[in-house]
């Protein structure tokens, strides 16, 4: 009997992630053939129906390149290019709590995705980021790269590219610290010992599968933000 998907994913977007993960970990690299949309039918126990909605989604993600009469090949993936917003202004503080209120209306739904939908694979990526979040603030080598990193692990958690994608587009200027002419390590440590606890509660949260705990903990972790910022900018 075919284990059920997840709870909040369909069956499609179940293979298609185990499909995603199987790539992801060097199963099927650049030109290797899969499996038969029969063997892959037998595989997940699902319909042909679902396979070929499954593939078509990796095809959209340019993950794979189906050619009529010979199968479905993996590719090398391609970078989609996207384009930046206008550049964020760290000296405007309206600049920068636009920006925090748009991360919230993305971010908060990202975290409650990921809480239902994290692969075991996304779960080793998000353990990660966050272990070299907490290592960069035990030695006060914190800055932008890291933050950005432990948040577009979650986003690519979701399963849906879009969030990382938008991610992406914000860039750096995500994280508005990173424009102060103060840097992290010159944070005083219970500024970066609350940042590290609240990052903790979000990525636990989504371990836990608990998407309304992940949604609540990052929507605390955005206002927050914006309240830190709005208190670093006065000096």
């Amino acid at each position: 009997m075919t284990e059920a998907p997840p709870k909040g994913r369909t069956l499609v977007q179940d293979v298609l992630e185990k499909l995603r993960d199987q790539i992801a970990m060097k199963q099927y690299t650049p030109g290797d053939r899969l499996p038969s949309e029969a063997r892959l039918t037998e595989e997940f126990g699902v319909s042909r129906t679902v396979v070929r909605e499954a593939i078509a989604a990796l095809r959209s993600d340019g993950l794979v390149d189906p050619q009529r009469g010979a199968g479905v090949f993996v590719v090398e993936p391609k970078p989609r290019p996207v384009s930046g917003f206008r550049v964020i202004d760290p000296a405007r503080l309206s600049s920068v709590i636009e920006l925090l209120e748009l991360r919230a209306a993305v971010e908060v739904e990202a975290a409650g995705l990921a809480a239902q939908r994290r692969s075991p694979v996304q779960e080793e990526a998000i353990l990660s980021a966050l272990h070299a979040f907490n290592a960069a603030v035990e030695t006060g080598g914190l800055d932008h790269q890291i933050d950005f990193e432990l948040h577009l692990s979650i986003a690519e958690a979701t399963n849906n590219p879009r969030f990382a994608e938008i991610l992406h587009m914000f860039g750096a200027s995500m994280i508005p610290r990173h424009g102060l002419k103060t840097t992290r390590k010159d944070a005083p440590p219970e500024y970066l010992q609350m940042l590290r606890k609240e990052h903790e509660a979000i990525v636990h949260a989504i371990l836990d599968r608990d998407e309304d705990k992940a949604r609540a903990a990052m929507r605390a972790h955005l206002k927050g933000s914006q309240a830190r910022y709005r208190m670093l900018q006065r000096g």
